[in-house]
């Protein structure tokens, strides 16, 4: 046993010398190397970020790098646009006009455009747009905040064309009817009204063509919106059994919603953003309403641009008491009244014609009561202070029972 015993442990002792000898030898450390790495050692204990198990971003490897410049970038961004803010600031200041001052819808339109043509992307332009648009509204409203009664609730398509014309820092002020946004002008309890006018598939907004028979208000402007509606809701569209909307949203998405959604109810409310709440909180429900009210609603886009028209276009009308100087691409509105025979309305157009002015609308309306005839609604191009304007004017007031300019205003582009 004792002869077995010594054989183990000469064993052992030879394994343990042939591990010893397989495992390198460290180099000796200089004393500025023992300095160096006494000091990485201090400077790992007072960082948290350099202990085991934390990662650790490599400057030139892994993105620090990038960080640091965009961190760079964006001091000079921020300084930038703040000194574009001031500078617009002073430039509105020194205008004698401070209503020209906080709407000059041509002039914003013409510099938004100009960048959209410039901007070398990857930026959409709707964004760059929008960035720009929210410095001029802040330093317009430095000078003289702007009031606006739209037609609302909020996430509405009234909402947005407001804030594409007035921008976020203007006072926007939602009412419930296009009615009363004529009568907060026409009170003088804001500066602007915003209220939709015409559709390319539903034709005019009869509410509002009404109320300018009524009170004595001018169009100063209009913004042209692309309108996309999209099909909402918290759940799947199998489990869908009612749809809510506006009465023209329905209308213009009606033959996609025959099609795709022949099960589901129909039920007409005062709003897209009425739609888009009720589809939040009502199990089985549904909205037609636009991609920000999703957002805003927390709804999930069950099917996006649904409109039967891929060019659905609604035109919103600027109104308020705002006289715009001429542009060189104006449109003038028209309401006329002229006695009921035969002719009468083909002597009036001819007009037209004969001072070669183009008309781009004309809408008809029975006049109220006992008298018989109707009320036209007219747009044609031009400027009303324009020479053939003012001849054209002065012709048809010879042969018209009522003639009144509702407005004259710069022509706007489509906005997506």
């Amino acid at each position: 046993m004792a002869k077995k015993r010594r054989i183990n442990q000469k064993t052992t002792v030879r394994k343990a010398a042939k591990k010893k000898s397989t495992t390198p030898k460290k180099p000796a450390l200089t004393s500025s190397a023992k300095k160096s790495s006494n000091a990485s050692q201090k400077a790992s204990a007072k960082n948290p970020a350099t202990k085991k198990g934390t990662r650790i971003m490599s400057s030139g490897r892994n993105g620090g790098g990038l960080e640091a410049e965009i961190k760079r970038i964006d001091k000079e961004i921020l300084k930038l646009i703040n000194k574009r803010a001031q500078l617009t600031e002073r430039l509105y200041s020194k205008r004698p006009d401070k209503n020209s001052s906080s709407y000059d819808p041509h002039a914003d339109d013409s510099m938004l455009n100009e960048l959209g043509q410039a901007n070398p992307g990857p930026l959409p332009d709707e964004t760059v747009r929008s960035i720009f648009r929210d410095i001029m509204s802040f330093a317009k409203s430095t000078v003289k905040l702007t009031r606006v009664a739209y037609l609302g609730p909020k996430y509405s398509f009234t909402h947005f064309a407001a804030l594409e014309r007035f921008g976020k820092s203007a006072d926007l002020i939602p009412v419930s009817t296009i009615a009363s946004v004529f009568e907060e002008v026409n009170r003088g309890h804001v500066d602007f009204g915003l209220v939709p006018i015409e559709n390319s598939t539903d034709g005019r907004i009869v509410d509002t063509l009404d109320m300018f028979t009524r009170l004595p208000l001018r169009i100063c402007g209009e913004v042209l919106v692309s309108i996309h509606h999209n099909l909402m809701s918290r759940c799947p569209r199998s489990e869908i059994t009612e749809i809510y909307s506006k009465p023209q949203a329905l209308s213009q998405c009606r033959d996609w919603l025959a099609r795709n959604m022949p099960d589901a109810r129909l039920i007409e409310v005062t709003s897209t953003s009425a739609a888009a709440q009720l589809a939040r909180d009502k199990p089985g429900a549904a909205a037609v309403a636009s991609r920000q009210a999703a957002v805003e609603y927390d709804l999930q886009i069950v099917a996006e641009k649904i409109e039967d028209n891929k060019h659905n276009v609604t035109r919103f009308a600027v109104i308020g008491d705002h006289l715009q100087e001429p542009t060189g691409s104006d449109r003038t509105a028209l309401l006329l009244q002229i006695p009921h025979e035969p002719g009468s309305l083909s002597d009036a157009l001819n007009i037209f014609k004969t001072n070669k002015l183009n008309l781009t609308w004309i809408e008809s309306f029975p006049l109220r009561g006992e008298e018989q005839g109707y009320l036209f609604f007219l747009d044609f191009e031009g400027h009303e202070n324009d020479p053939k304007v003012r001849k054209t004017l002065d012709q048809l007031k010879k042969g018209a029972v009522r003639l009144e300019i509702l407005g004259t205003y710069p022509r706007s582009e489509t906005l997506n």
